[in-house]
């Protein structure tokens, strides 16, 4: 599985932007992908706080996540501009019923797919040899330009999560 996207990323933004990542609960079609490509594209054209446009931008990837960016150094993010942000992705949710918004849900890269397991399980998963030290984890609690490009997809041994399984029988 490719997970190049690095290079996707607009250069021009800060390393401190701020980065919100949604998760869906499943990939969407290549339709979708494109109806929602371009919403993402028409928000950040017209994104606004207090008036002011926000440098910010946003991408679909890997079909099933999505990328708001908002780079600080040229507009600051108002509550506003970040309530509008949260509209537009609570819109997507209805619109092609996803749930976006589900935190007790993680993404694994497994068997060269992306695979998504609710924490509840998370033990078990690691005891049945699923899920190893070395396997890629979305690590979604990243916050600025900088971690989405060095801790978004790390393997697991690197993540929050080591600290939560037994690590002896976390082993790669």
């Amino acid at each position: 599985m490719n997970l190049e996207y690095k290079h996707l990323l607009n250069n021009d933004f800060d390393p401190n932007s701020r980065v919100w990542v949604y998760q869906s609960n499943r990939i969407f079609s290549l339709n979708e992908a494109f109806e929602i490509e371009d919403k993402l594209k028409a928000f950040t054209a017209n994104w606004l706080s207090h008036g002011t446009p926000v440098k910010g931008e946003a991408h679909l990837f890997f079909g099933q996540f999505i990328v708001l960016l908002a780079d600080e150094t040229a507009t600051g993010v108002s509550g506003c501009s970040t309530d509008s942000s949260v509209r537009l992705i609570k819109e997507i949710e209805q619109q092609y019923n996803v749930n976006l918004f589900d935190r007790i849900t993680l993404a694994f890269v497994i068997k060269e797919k992306i695979q998504l397991l609710p924490v509840s399980q998370l033990q078990y998963a690691v005891e049945n040899n699923f899920i190893s030290a070395d396997t890629l984890y979305f690590n979604n609690l990243v916050q600025t330009k900088e971690e989405l490009e060095n801790n978004w997809i790390i393997p697991v041994k690197e993540s929050w999560l080591a600290n939560k399984l037994f690590l002896n029988k976390l082993h790669s």
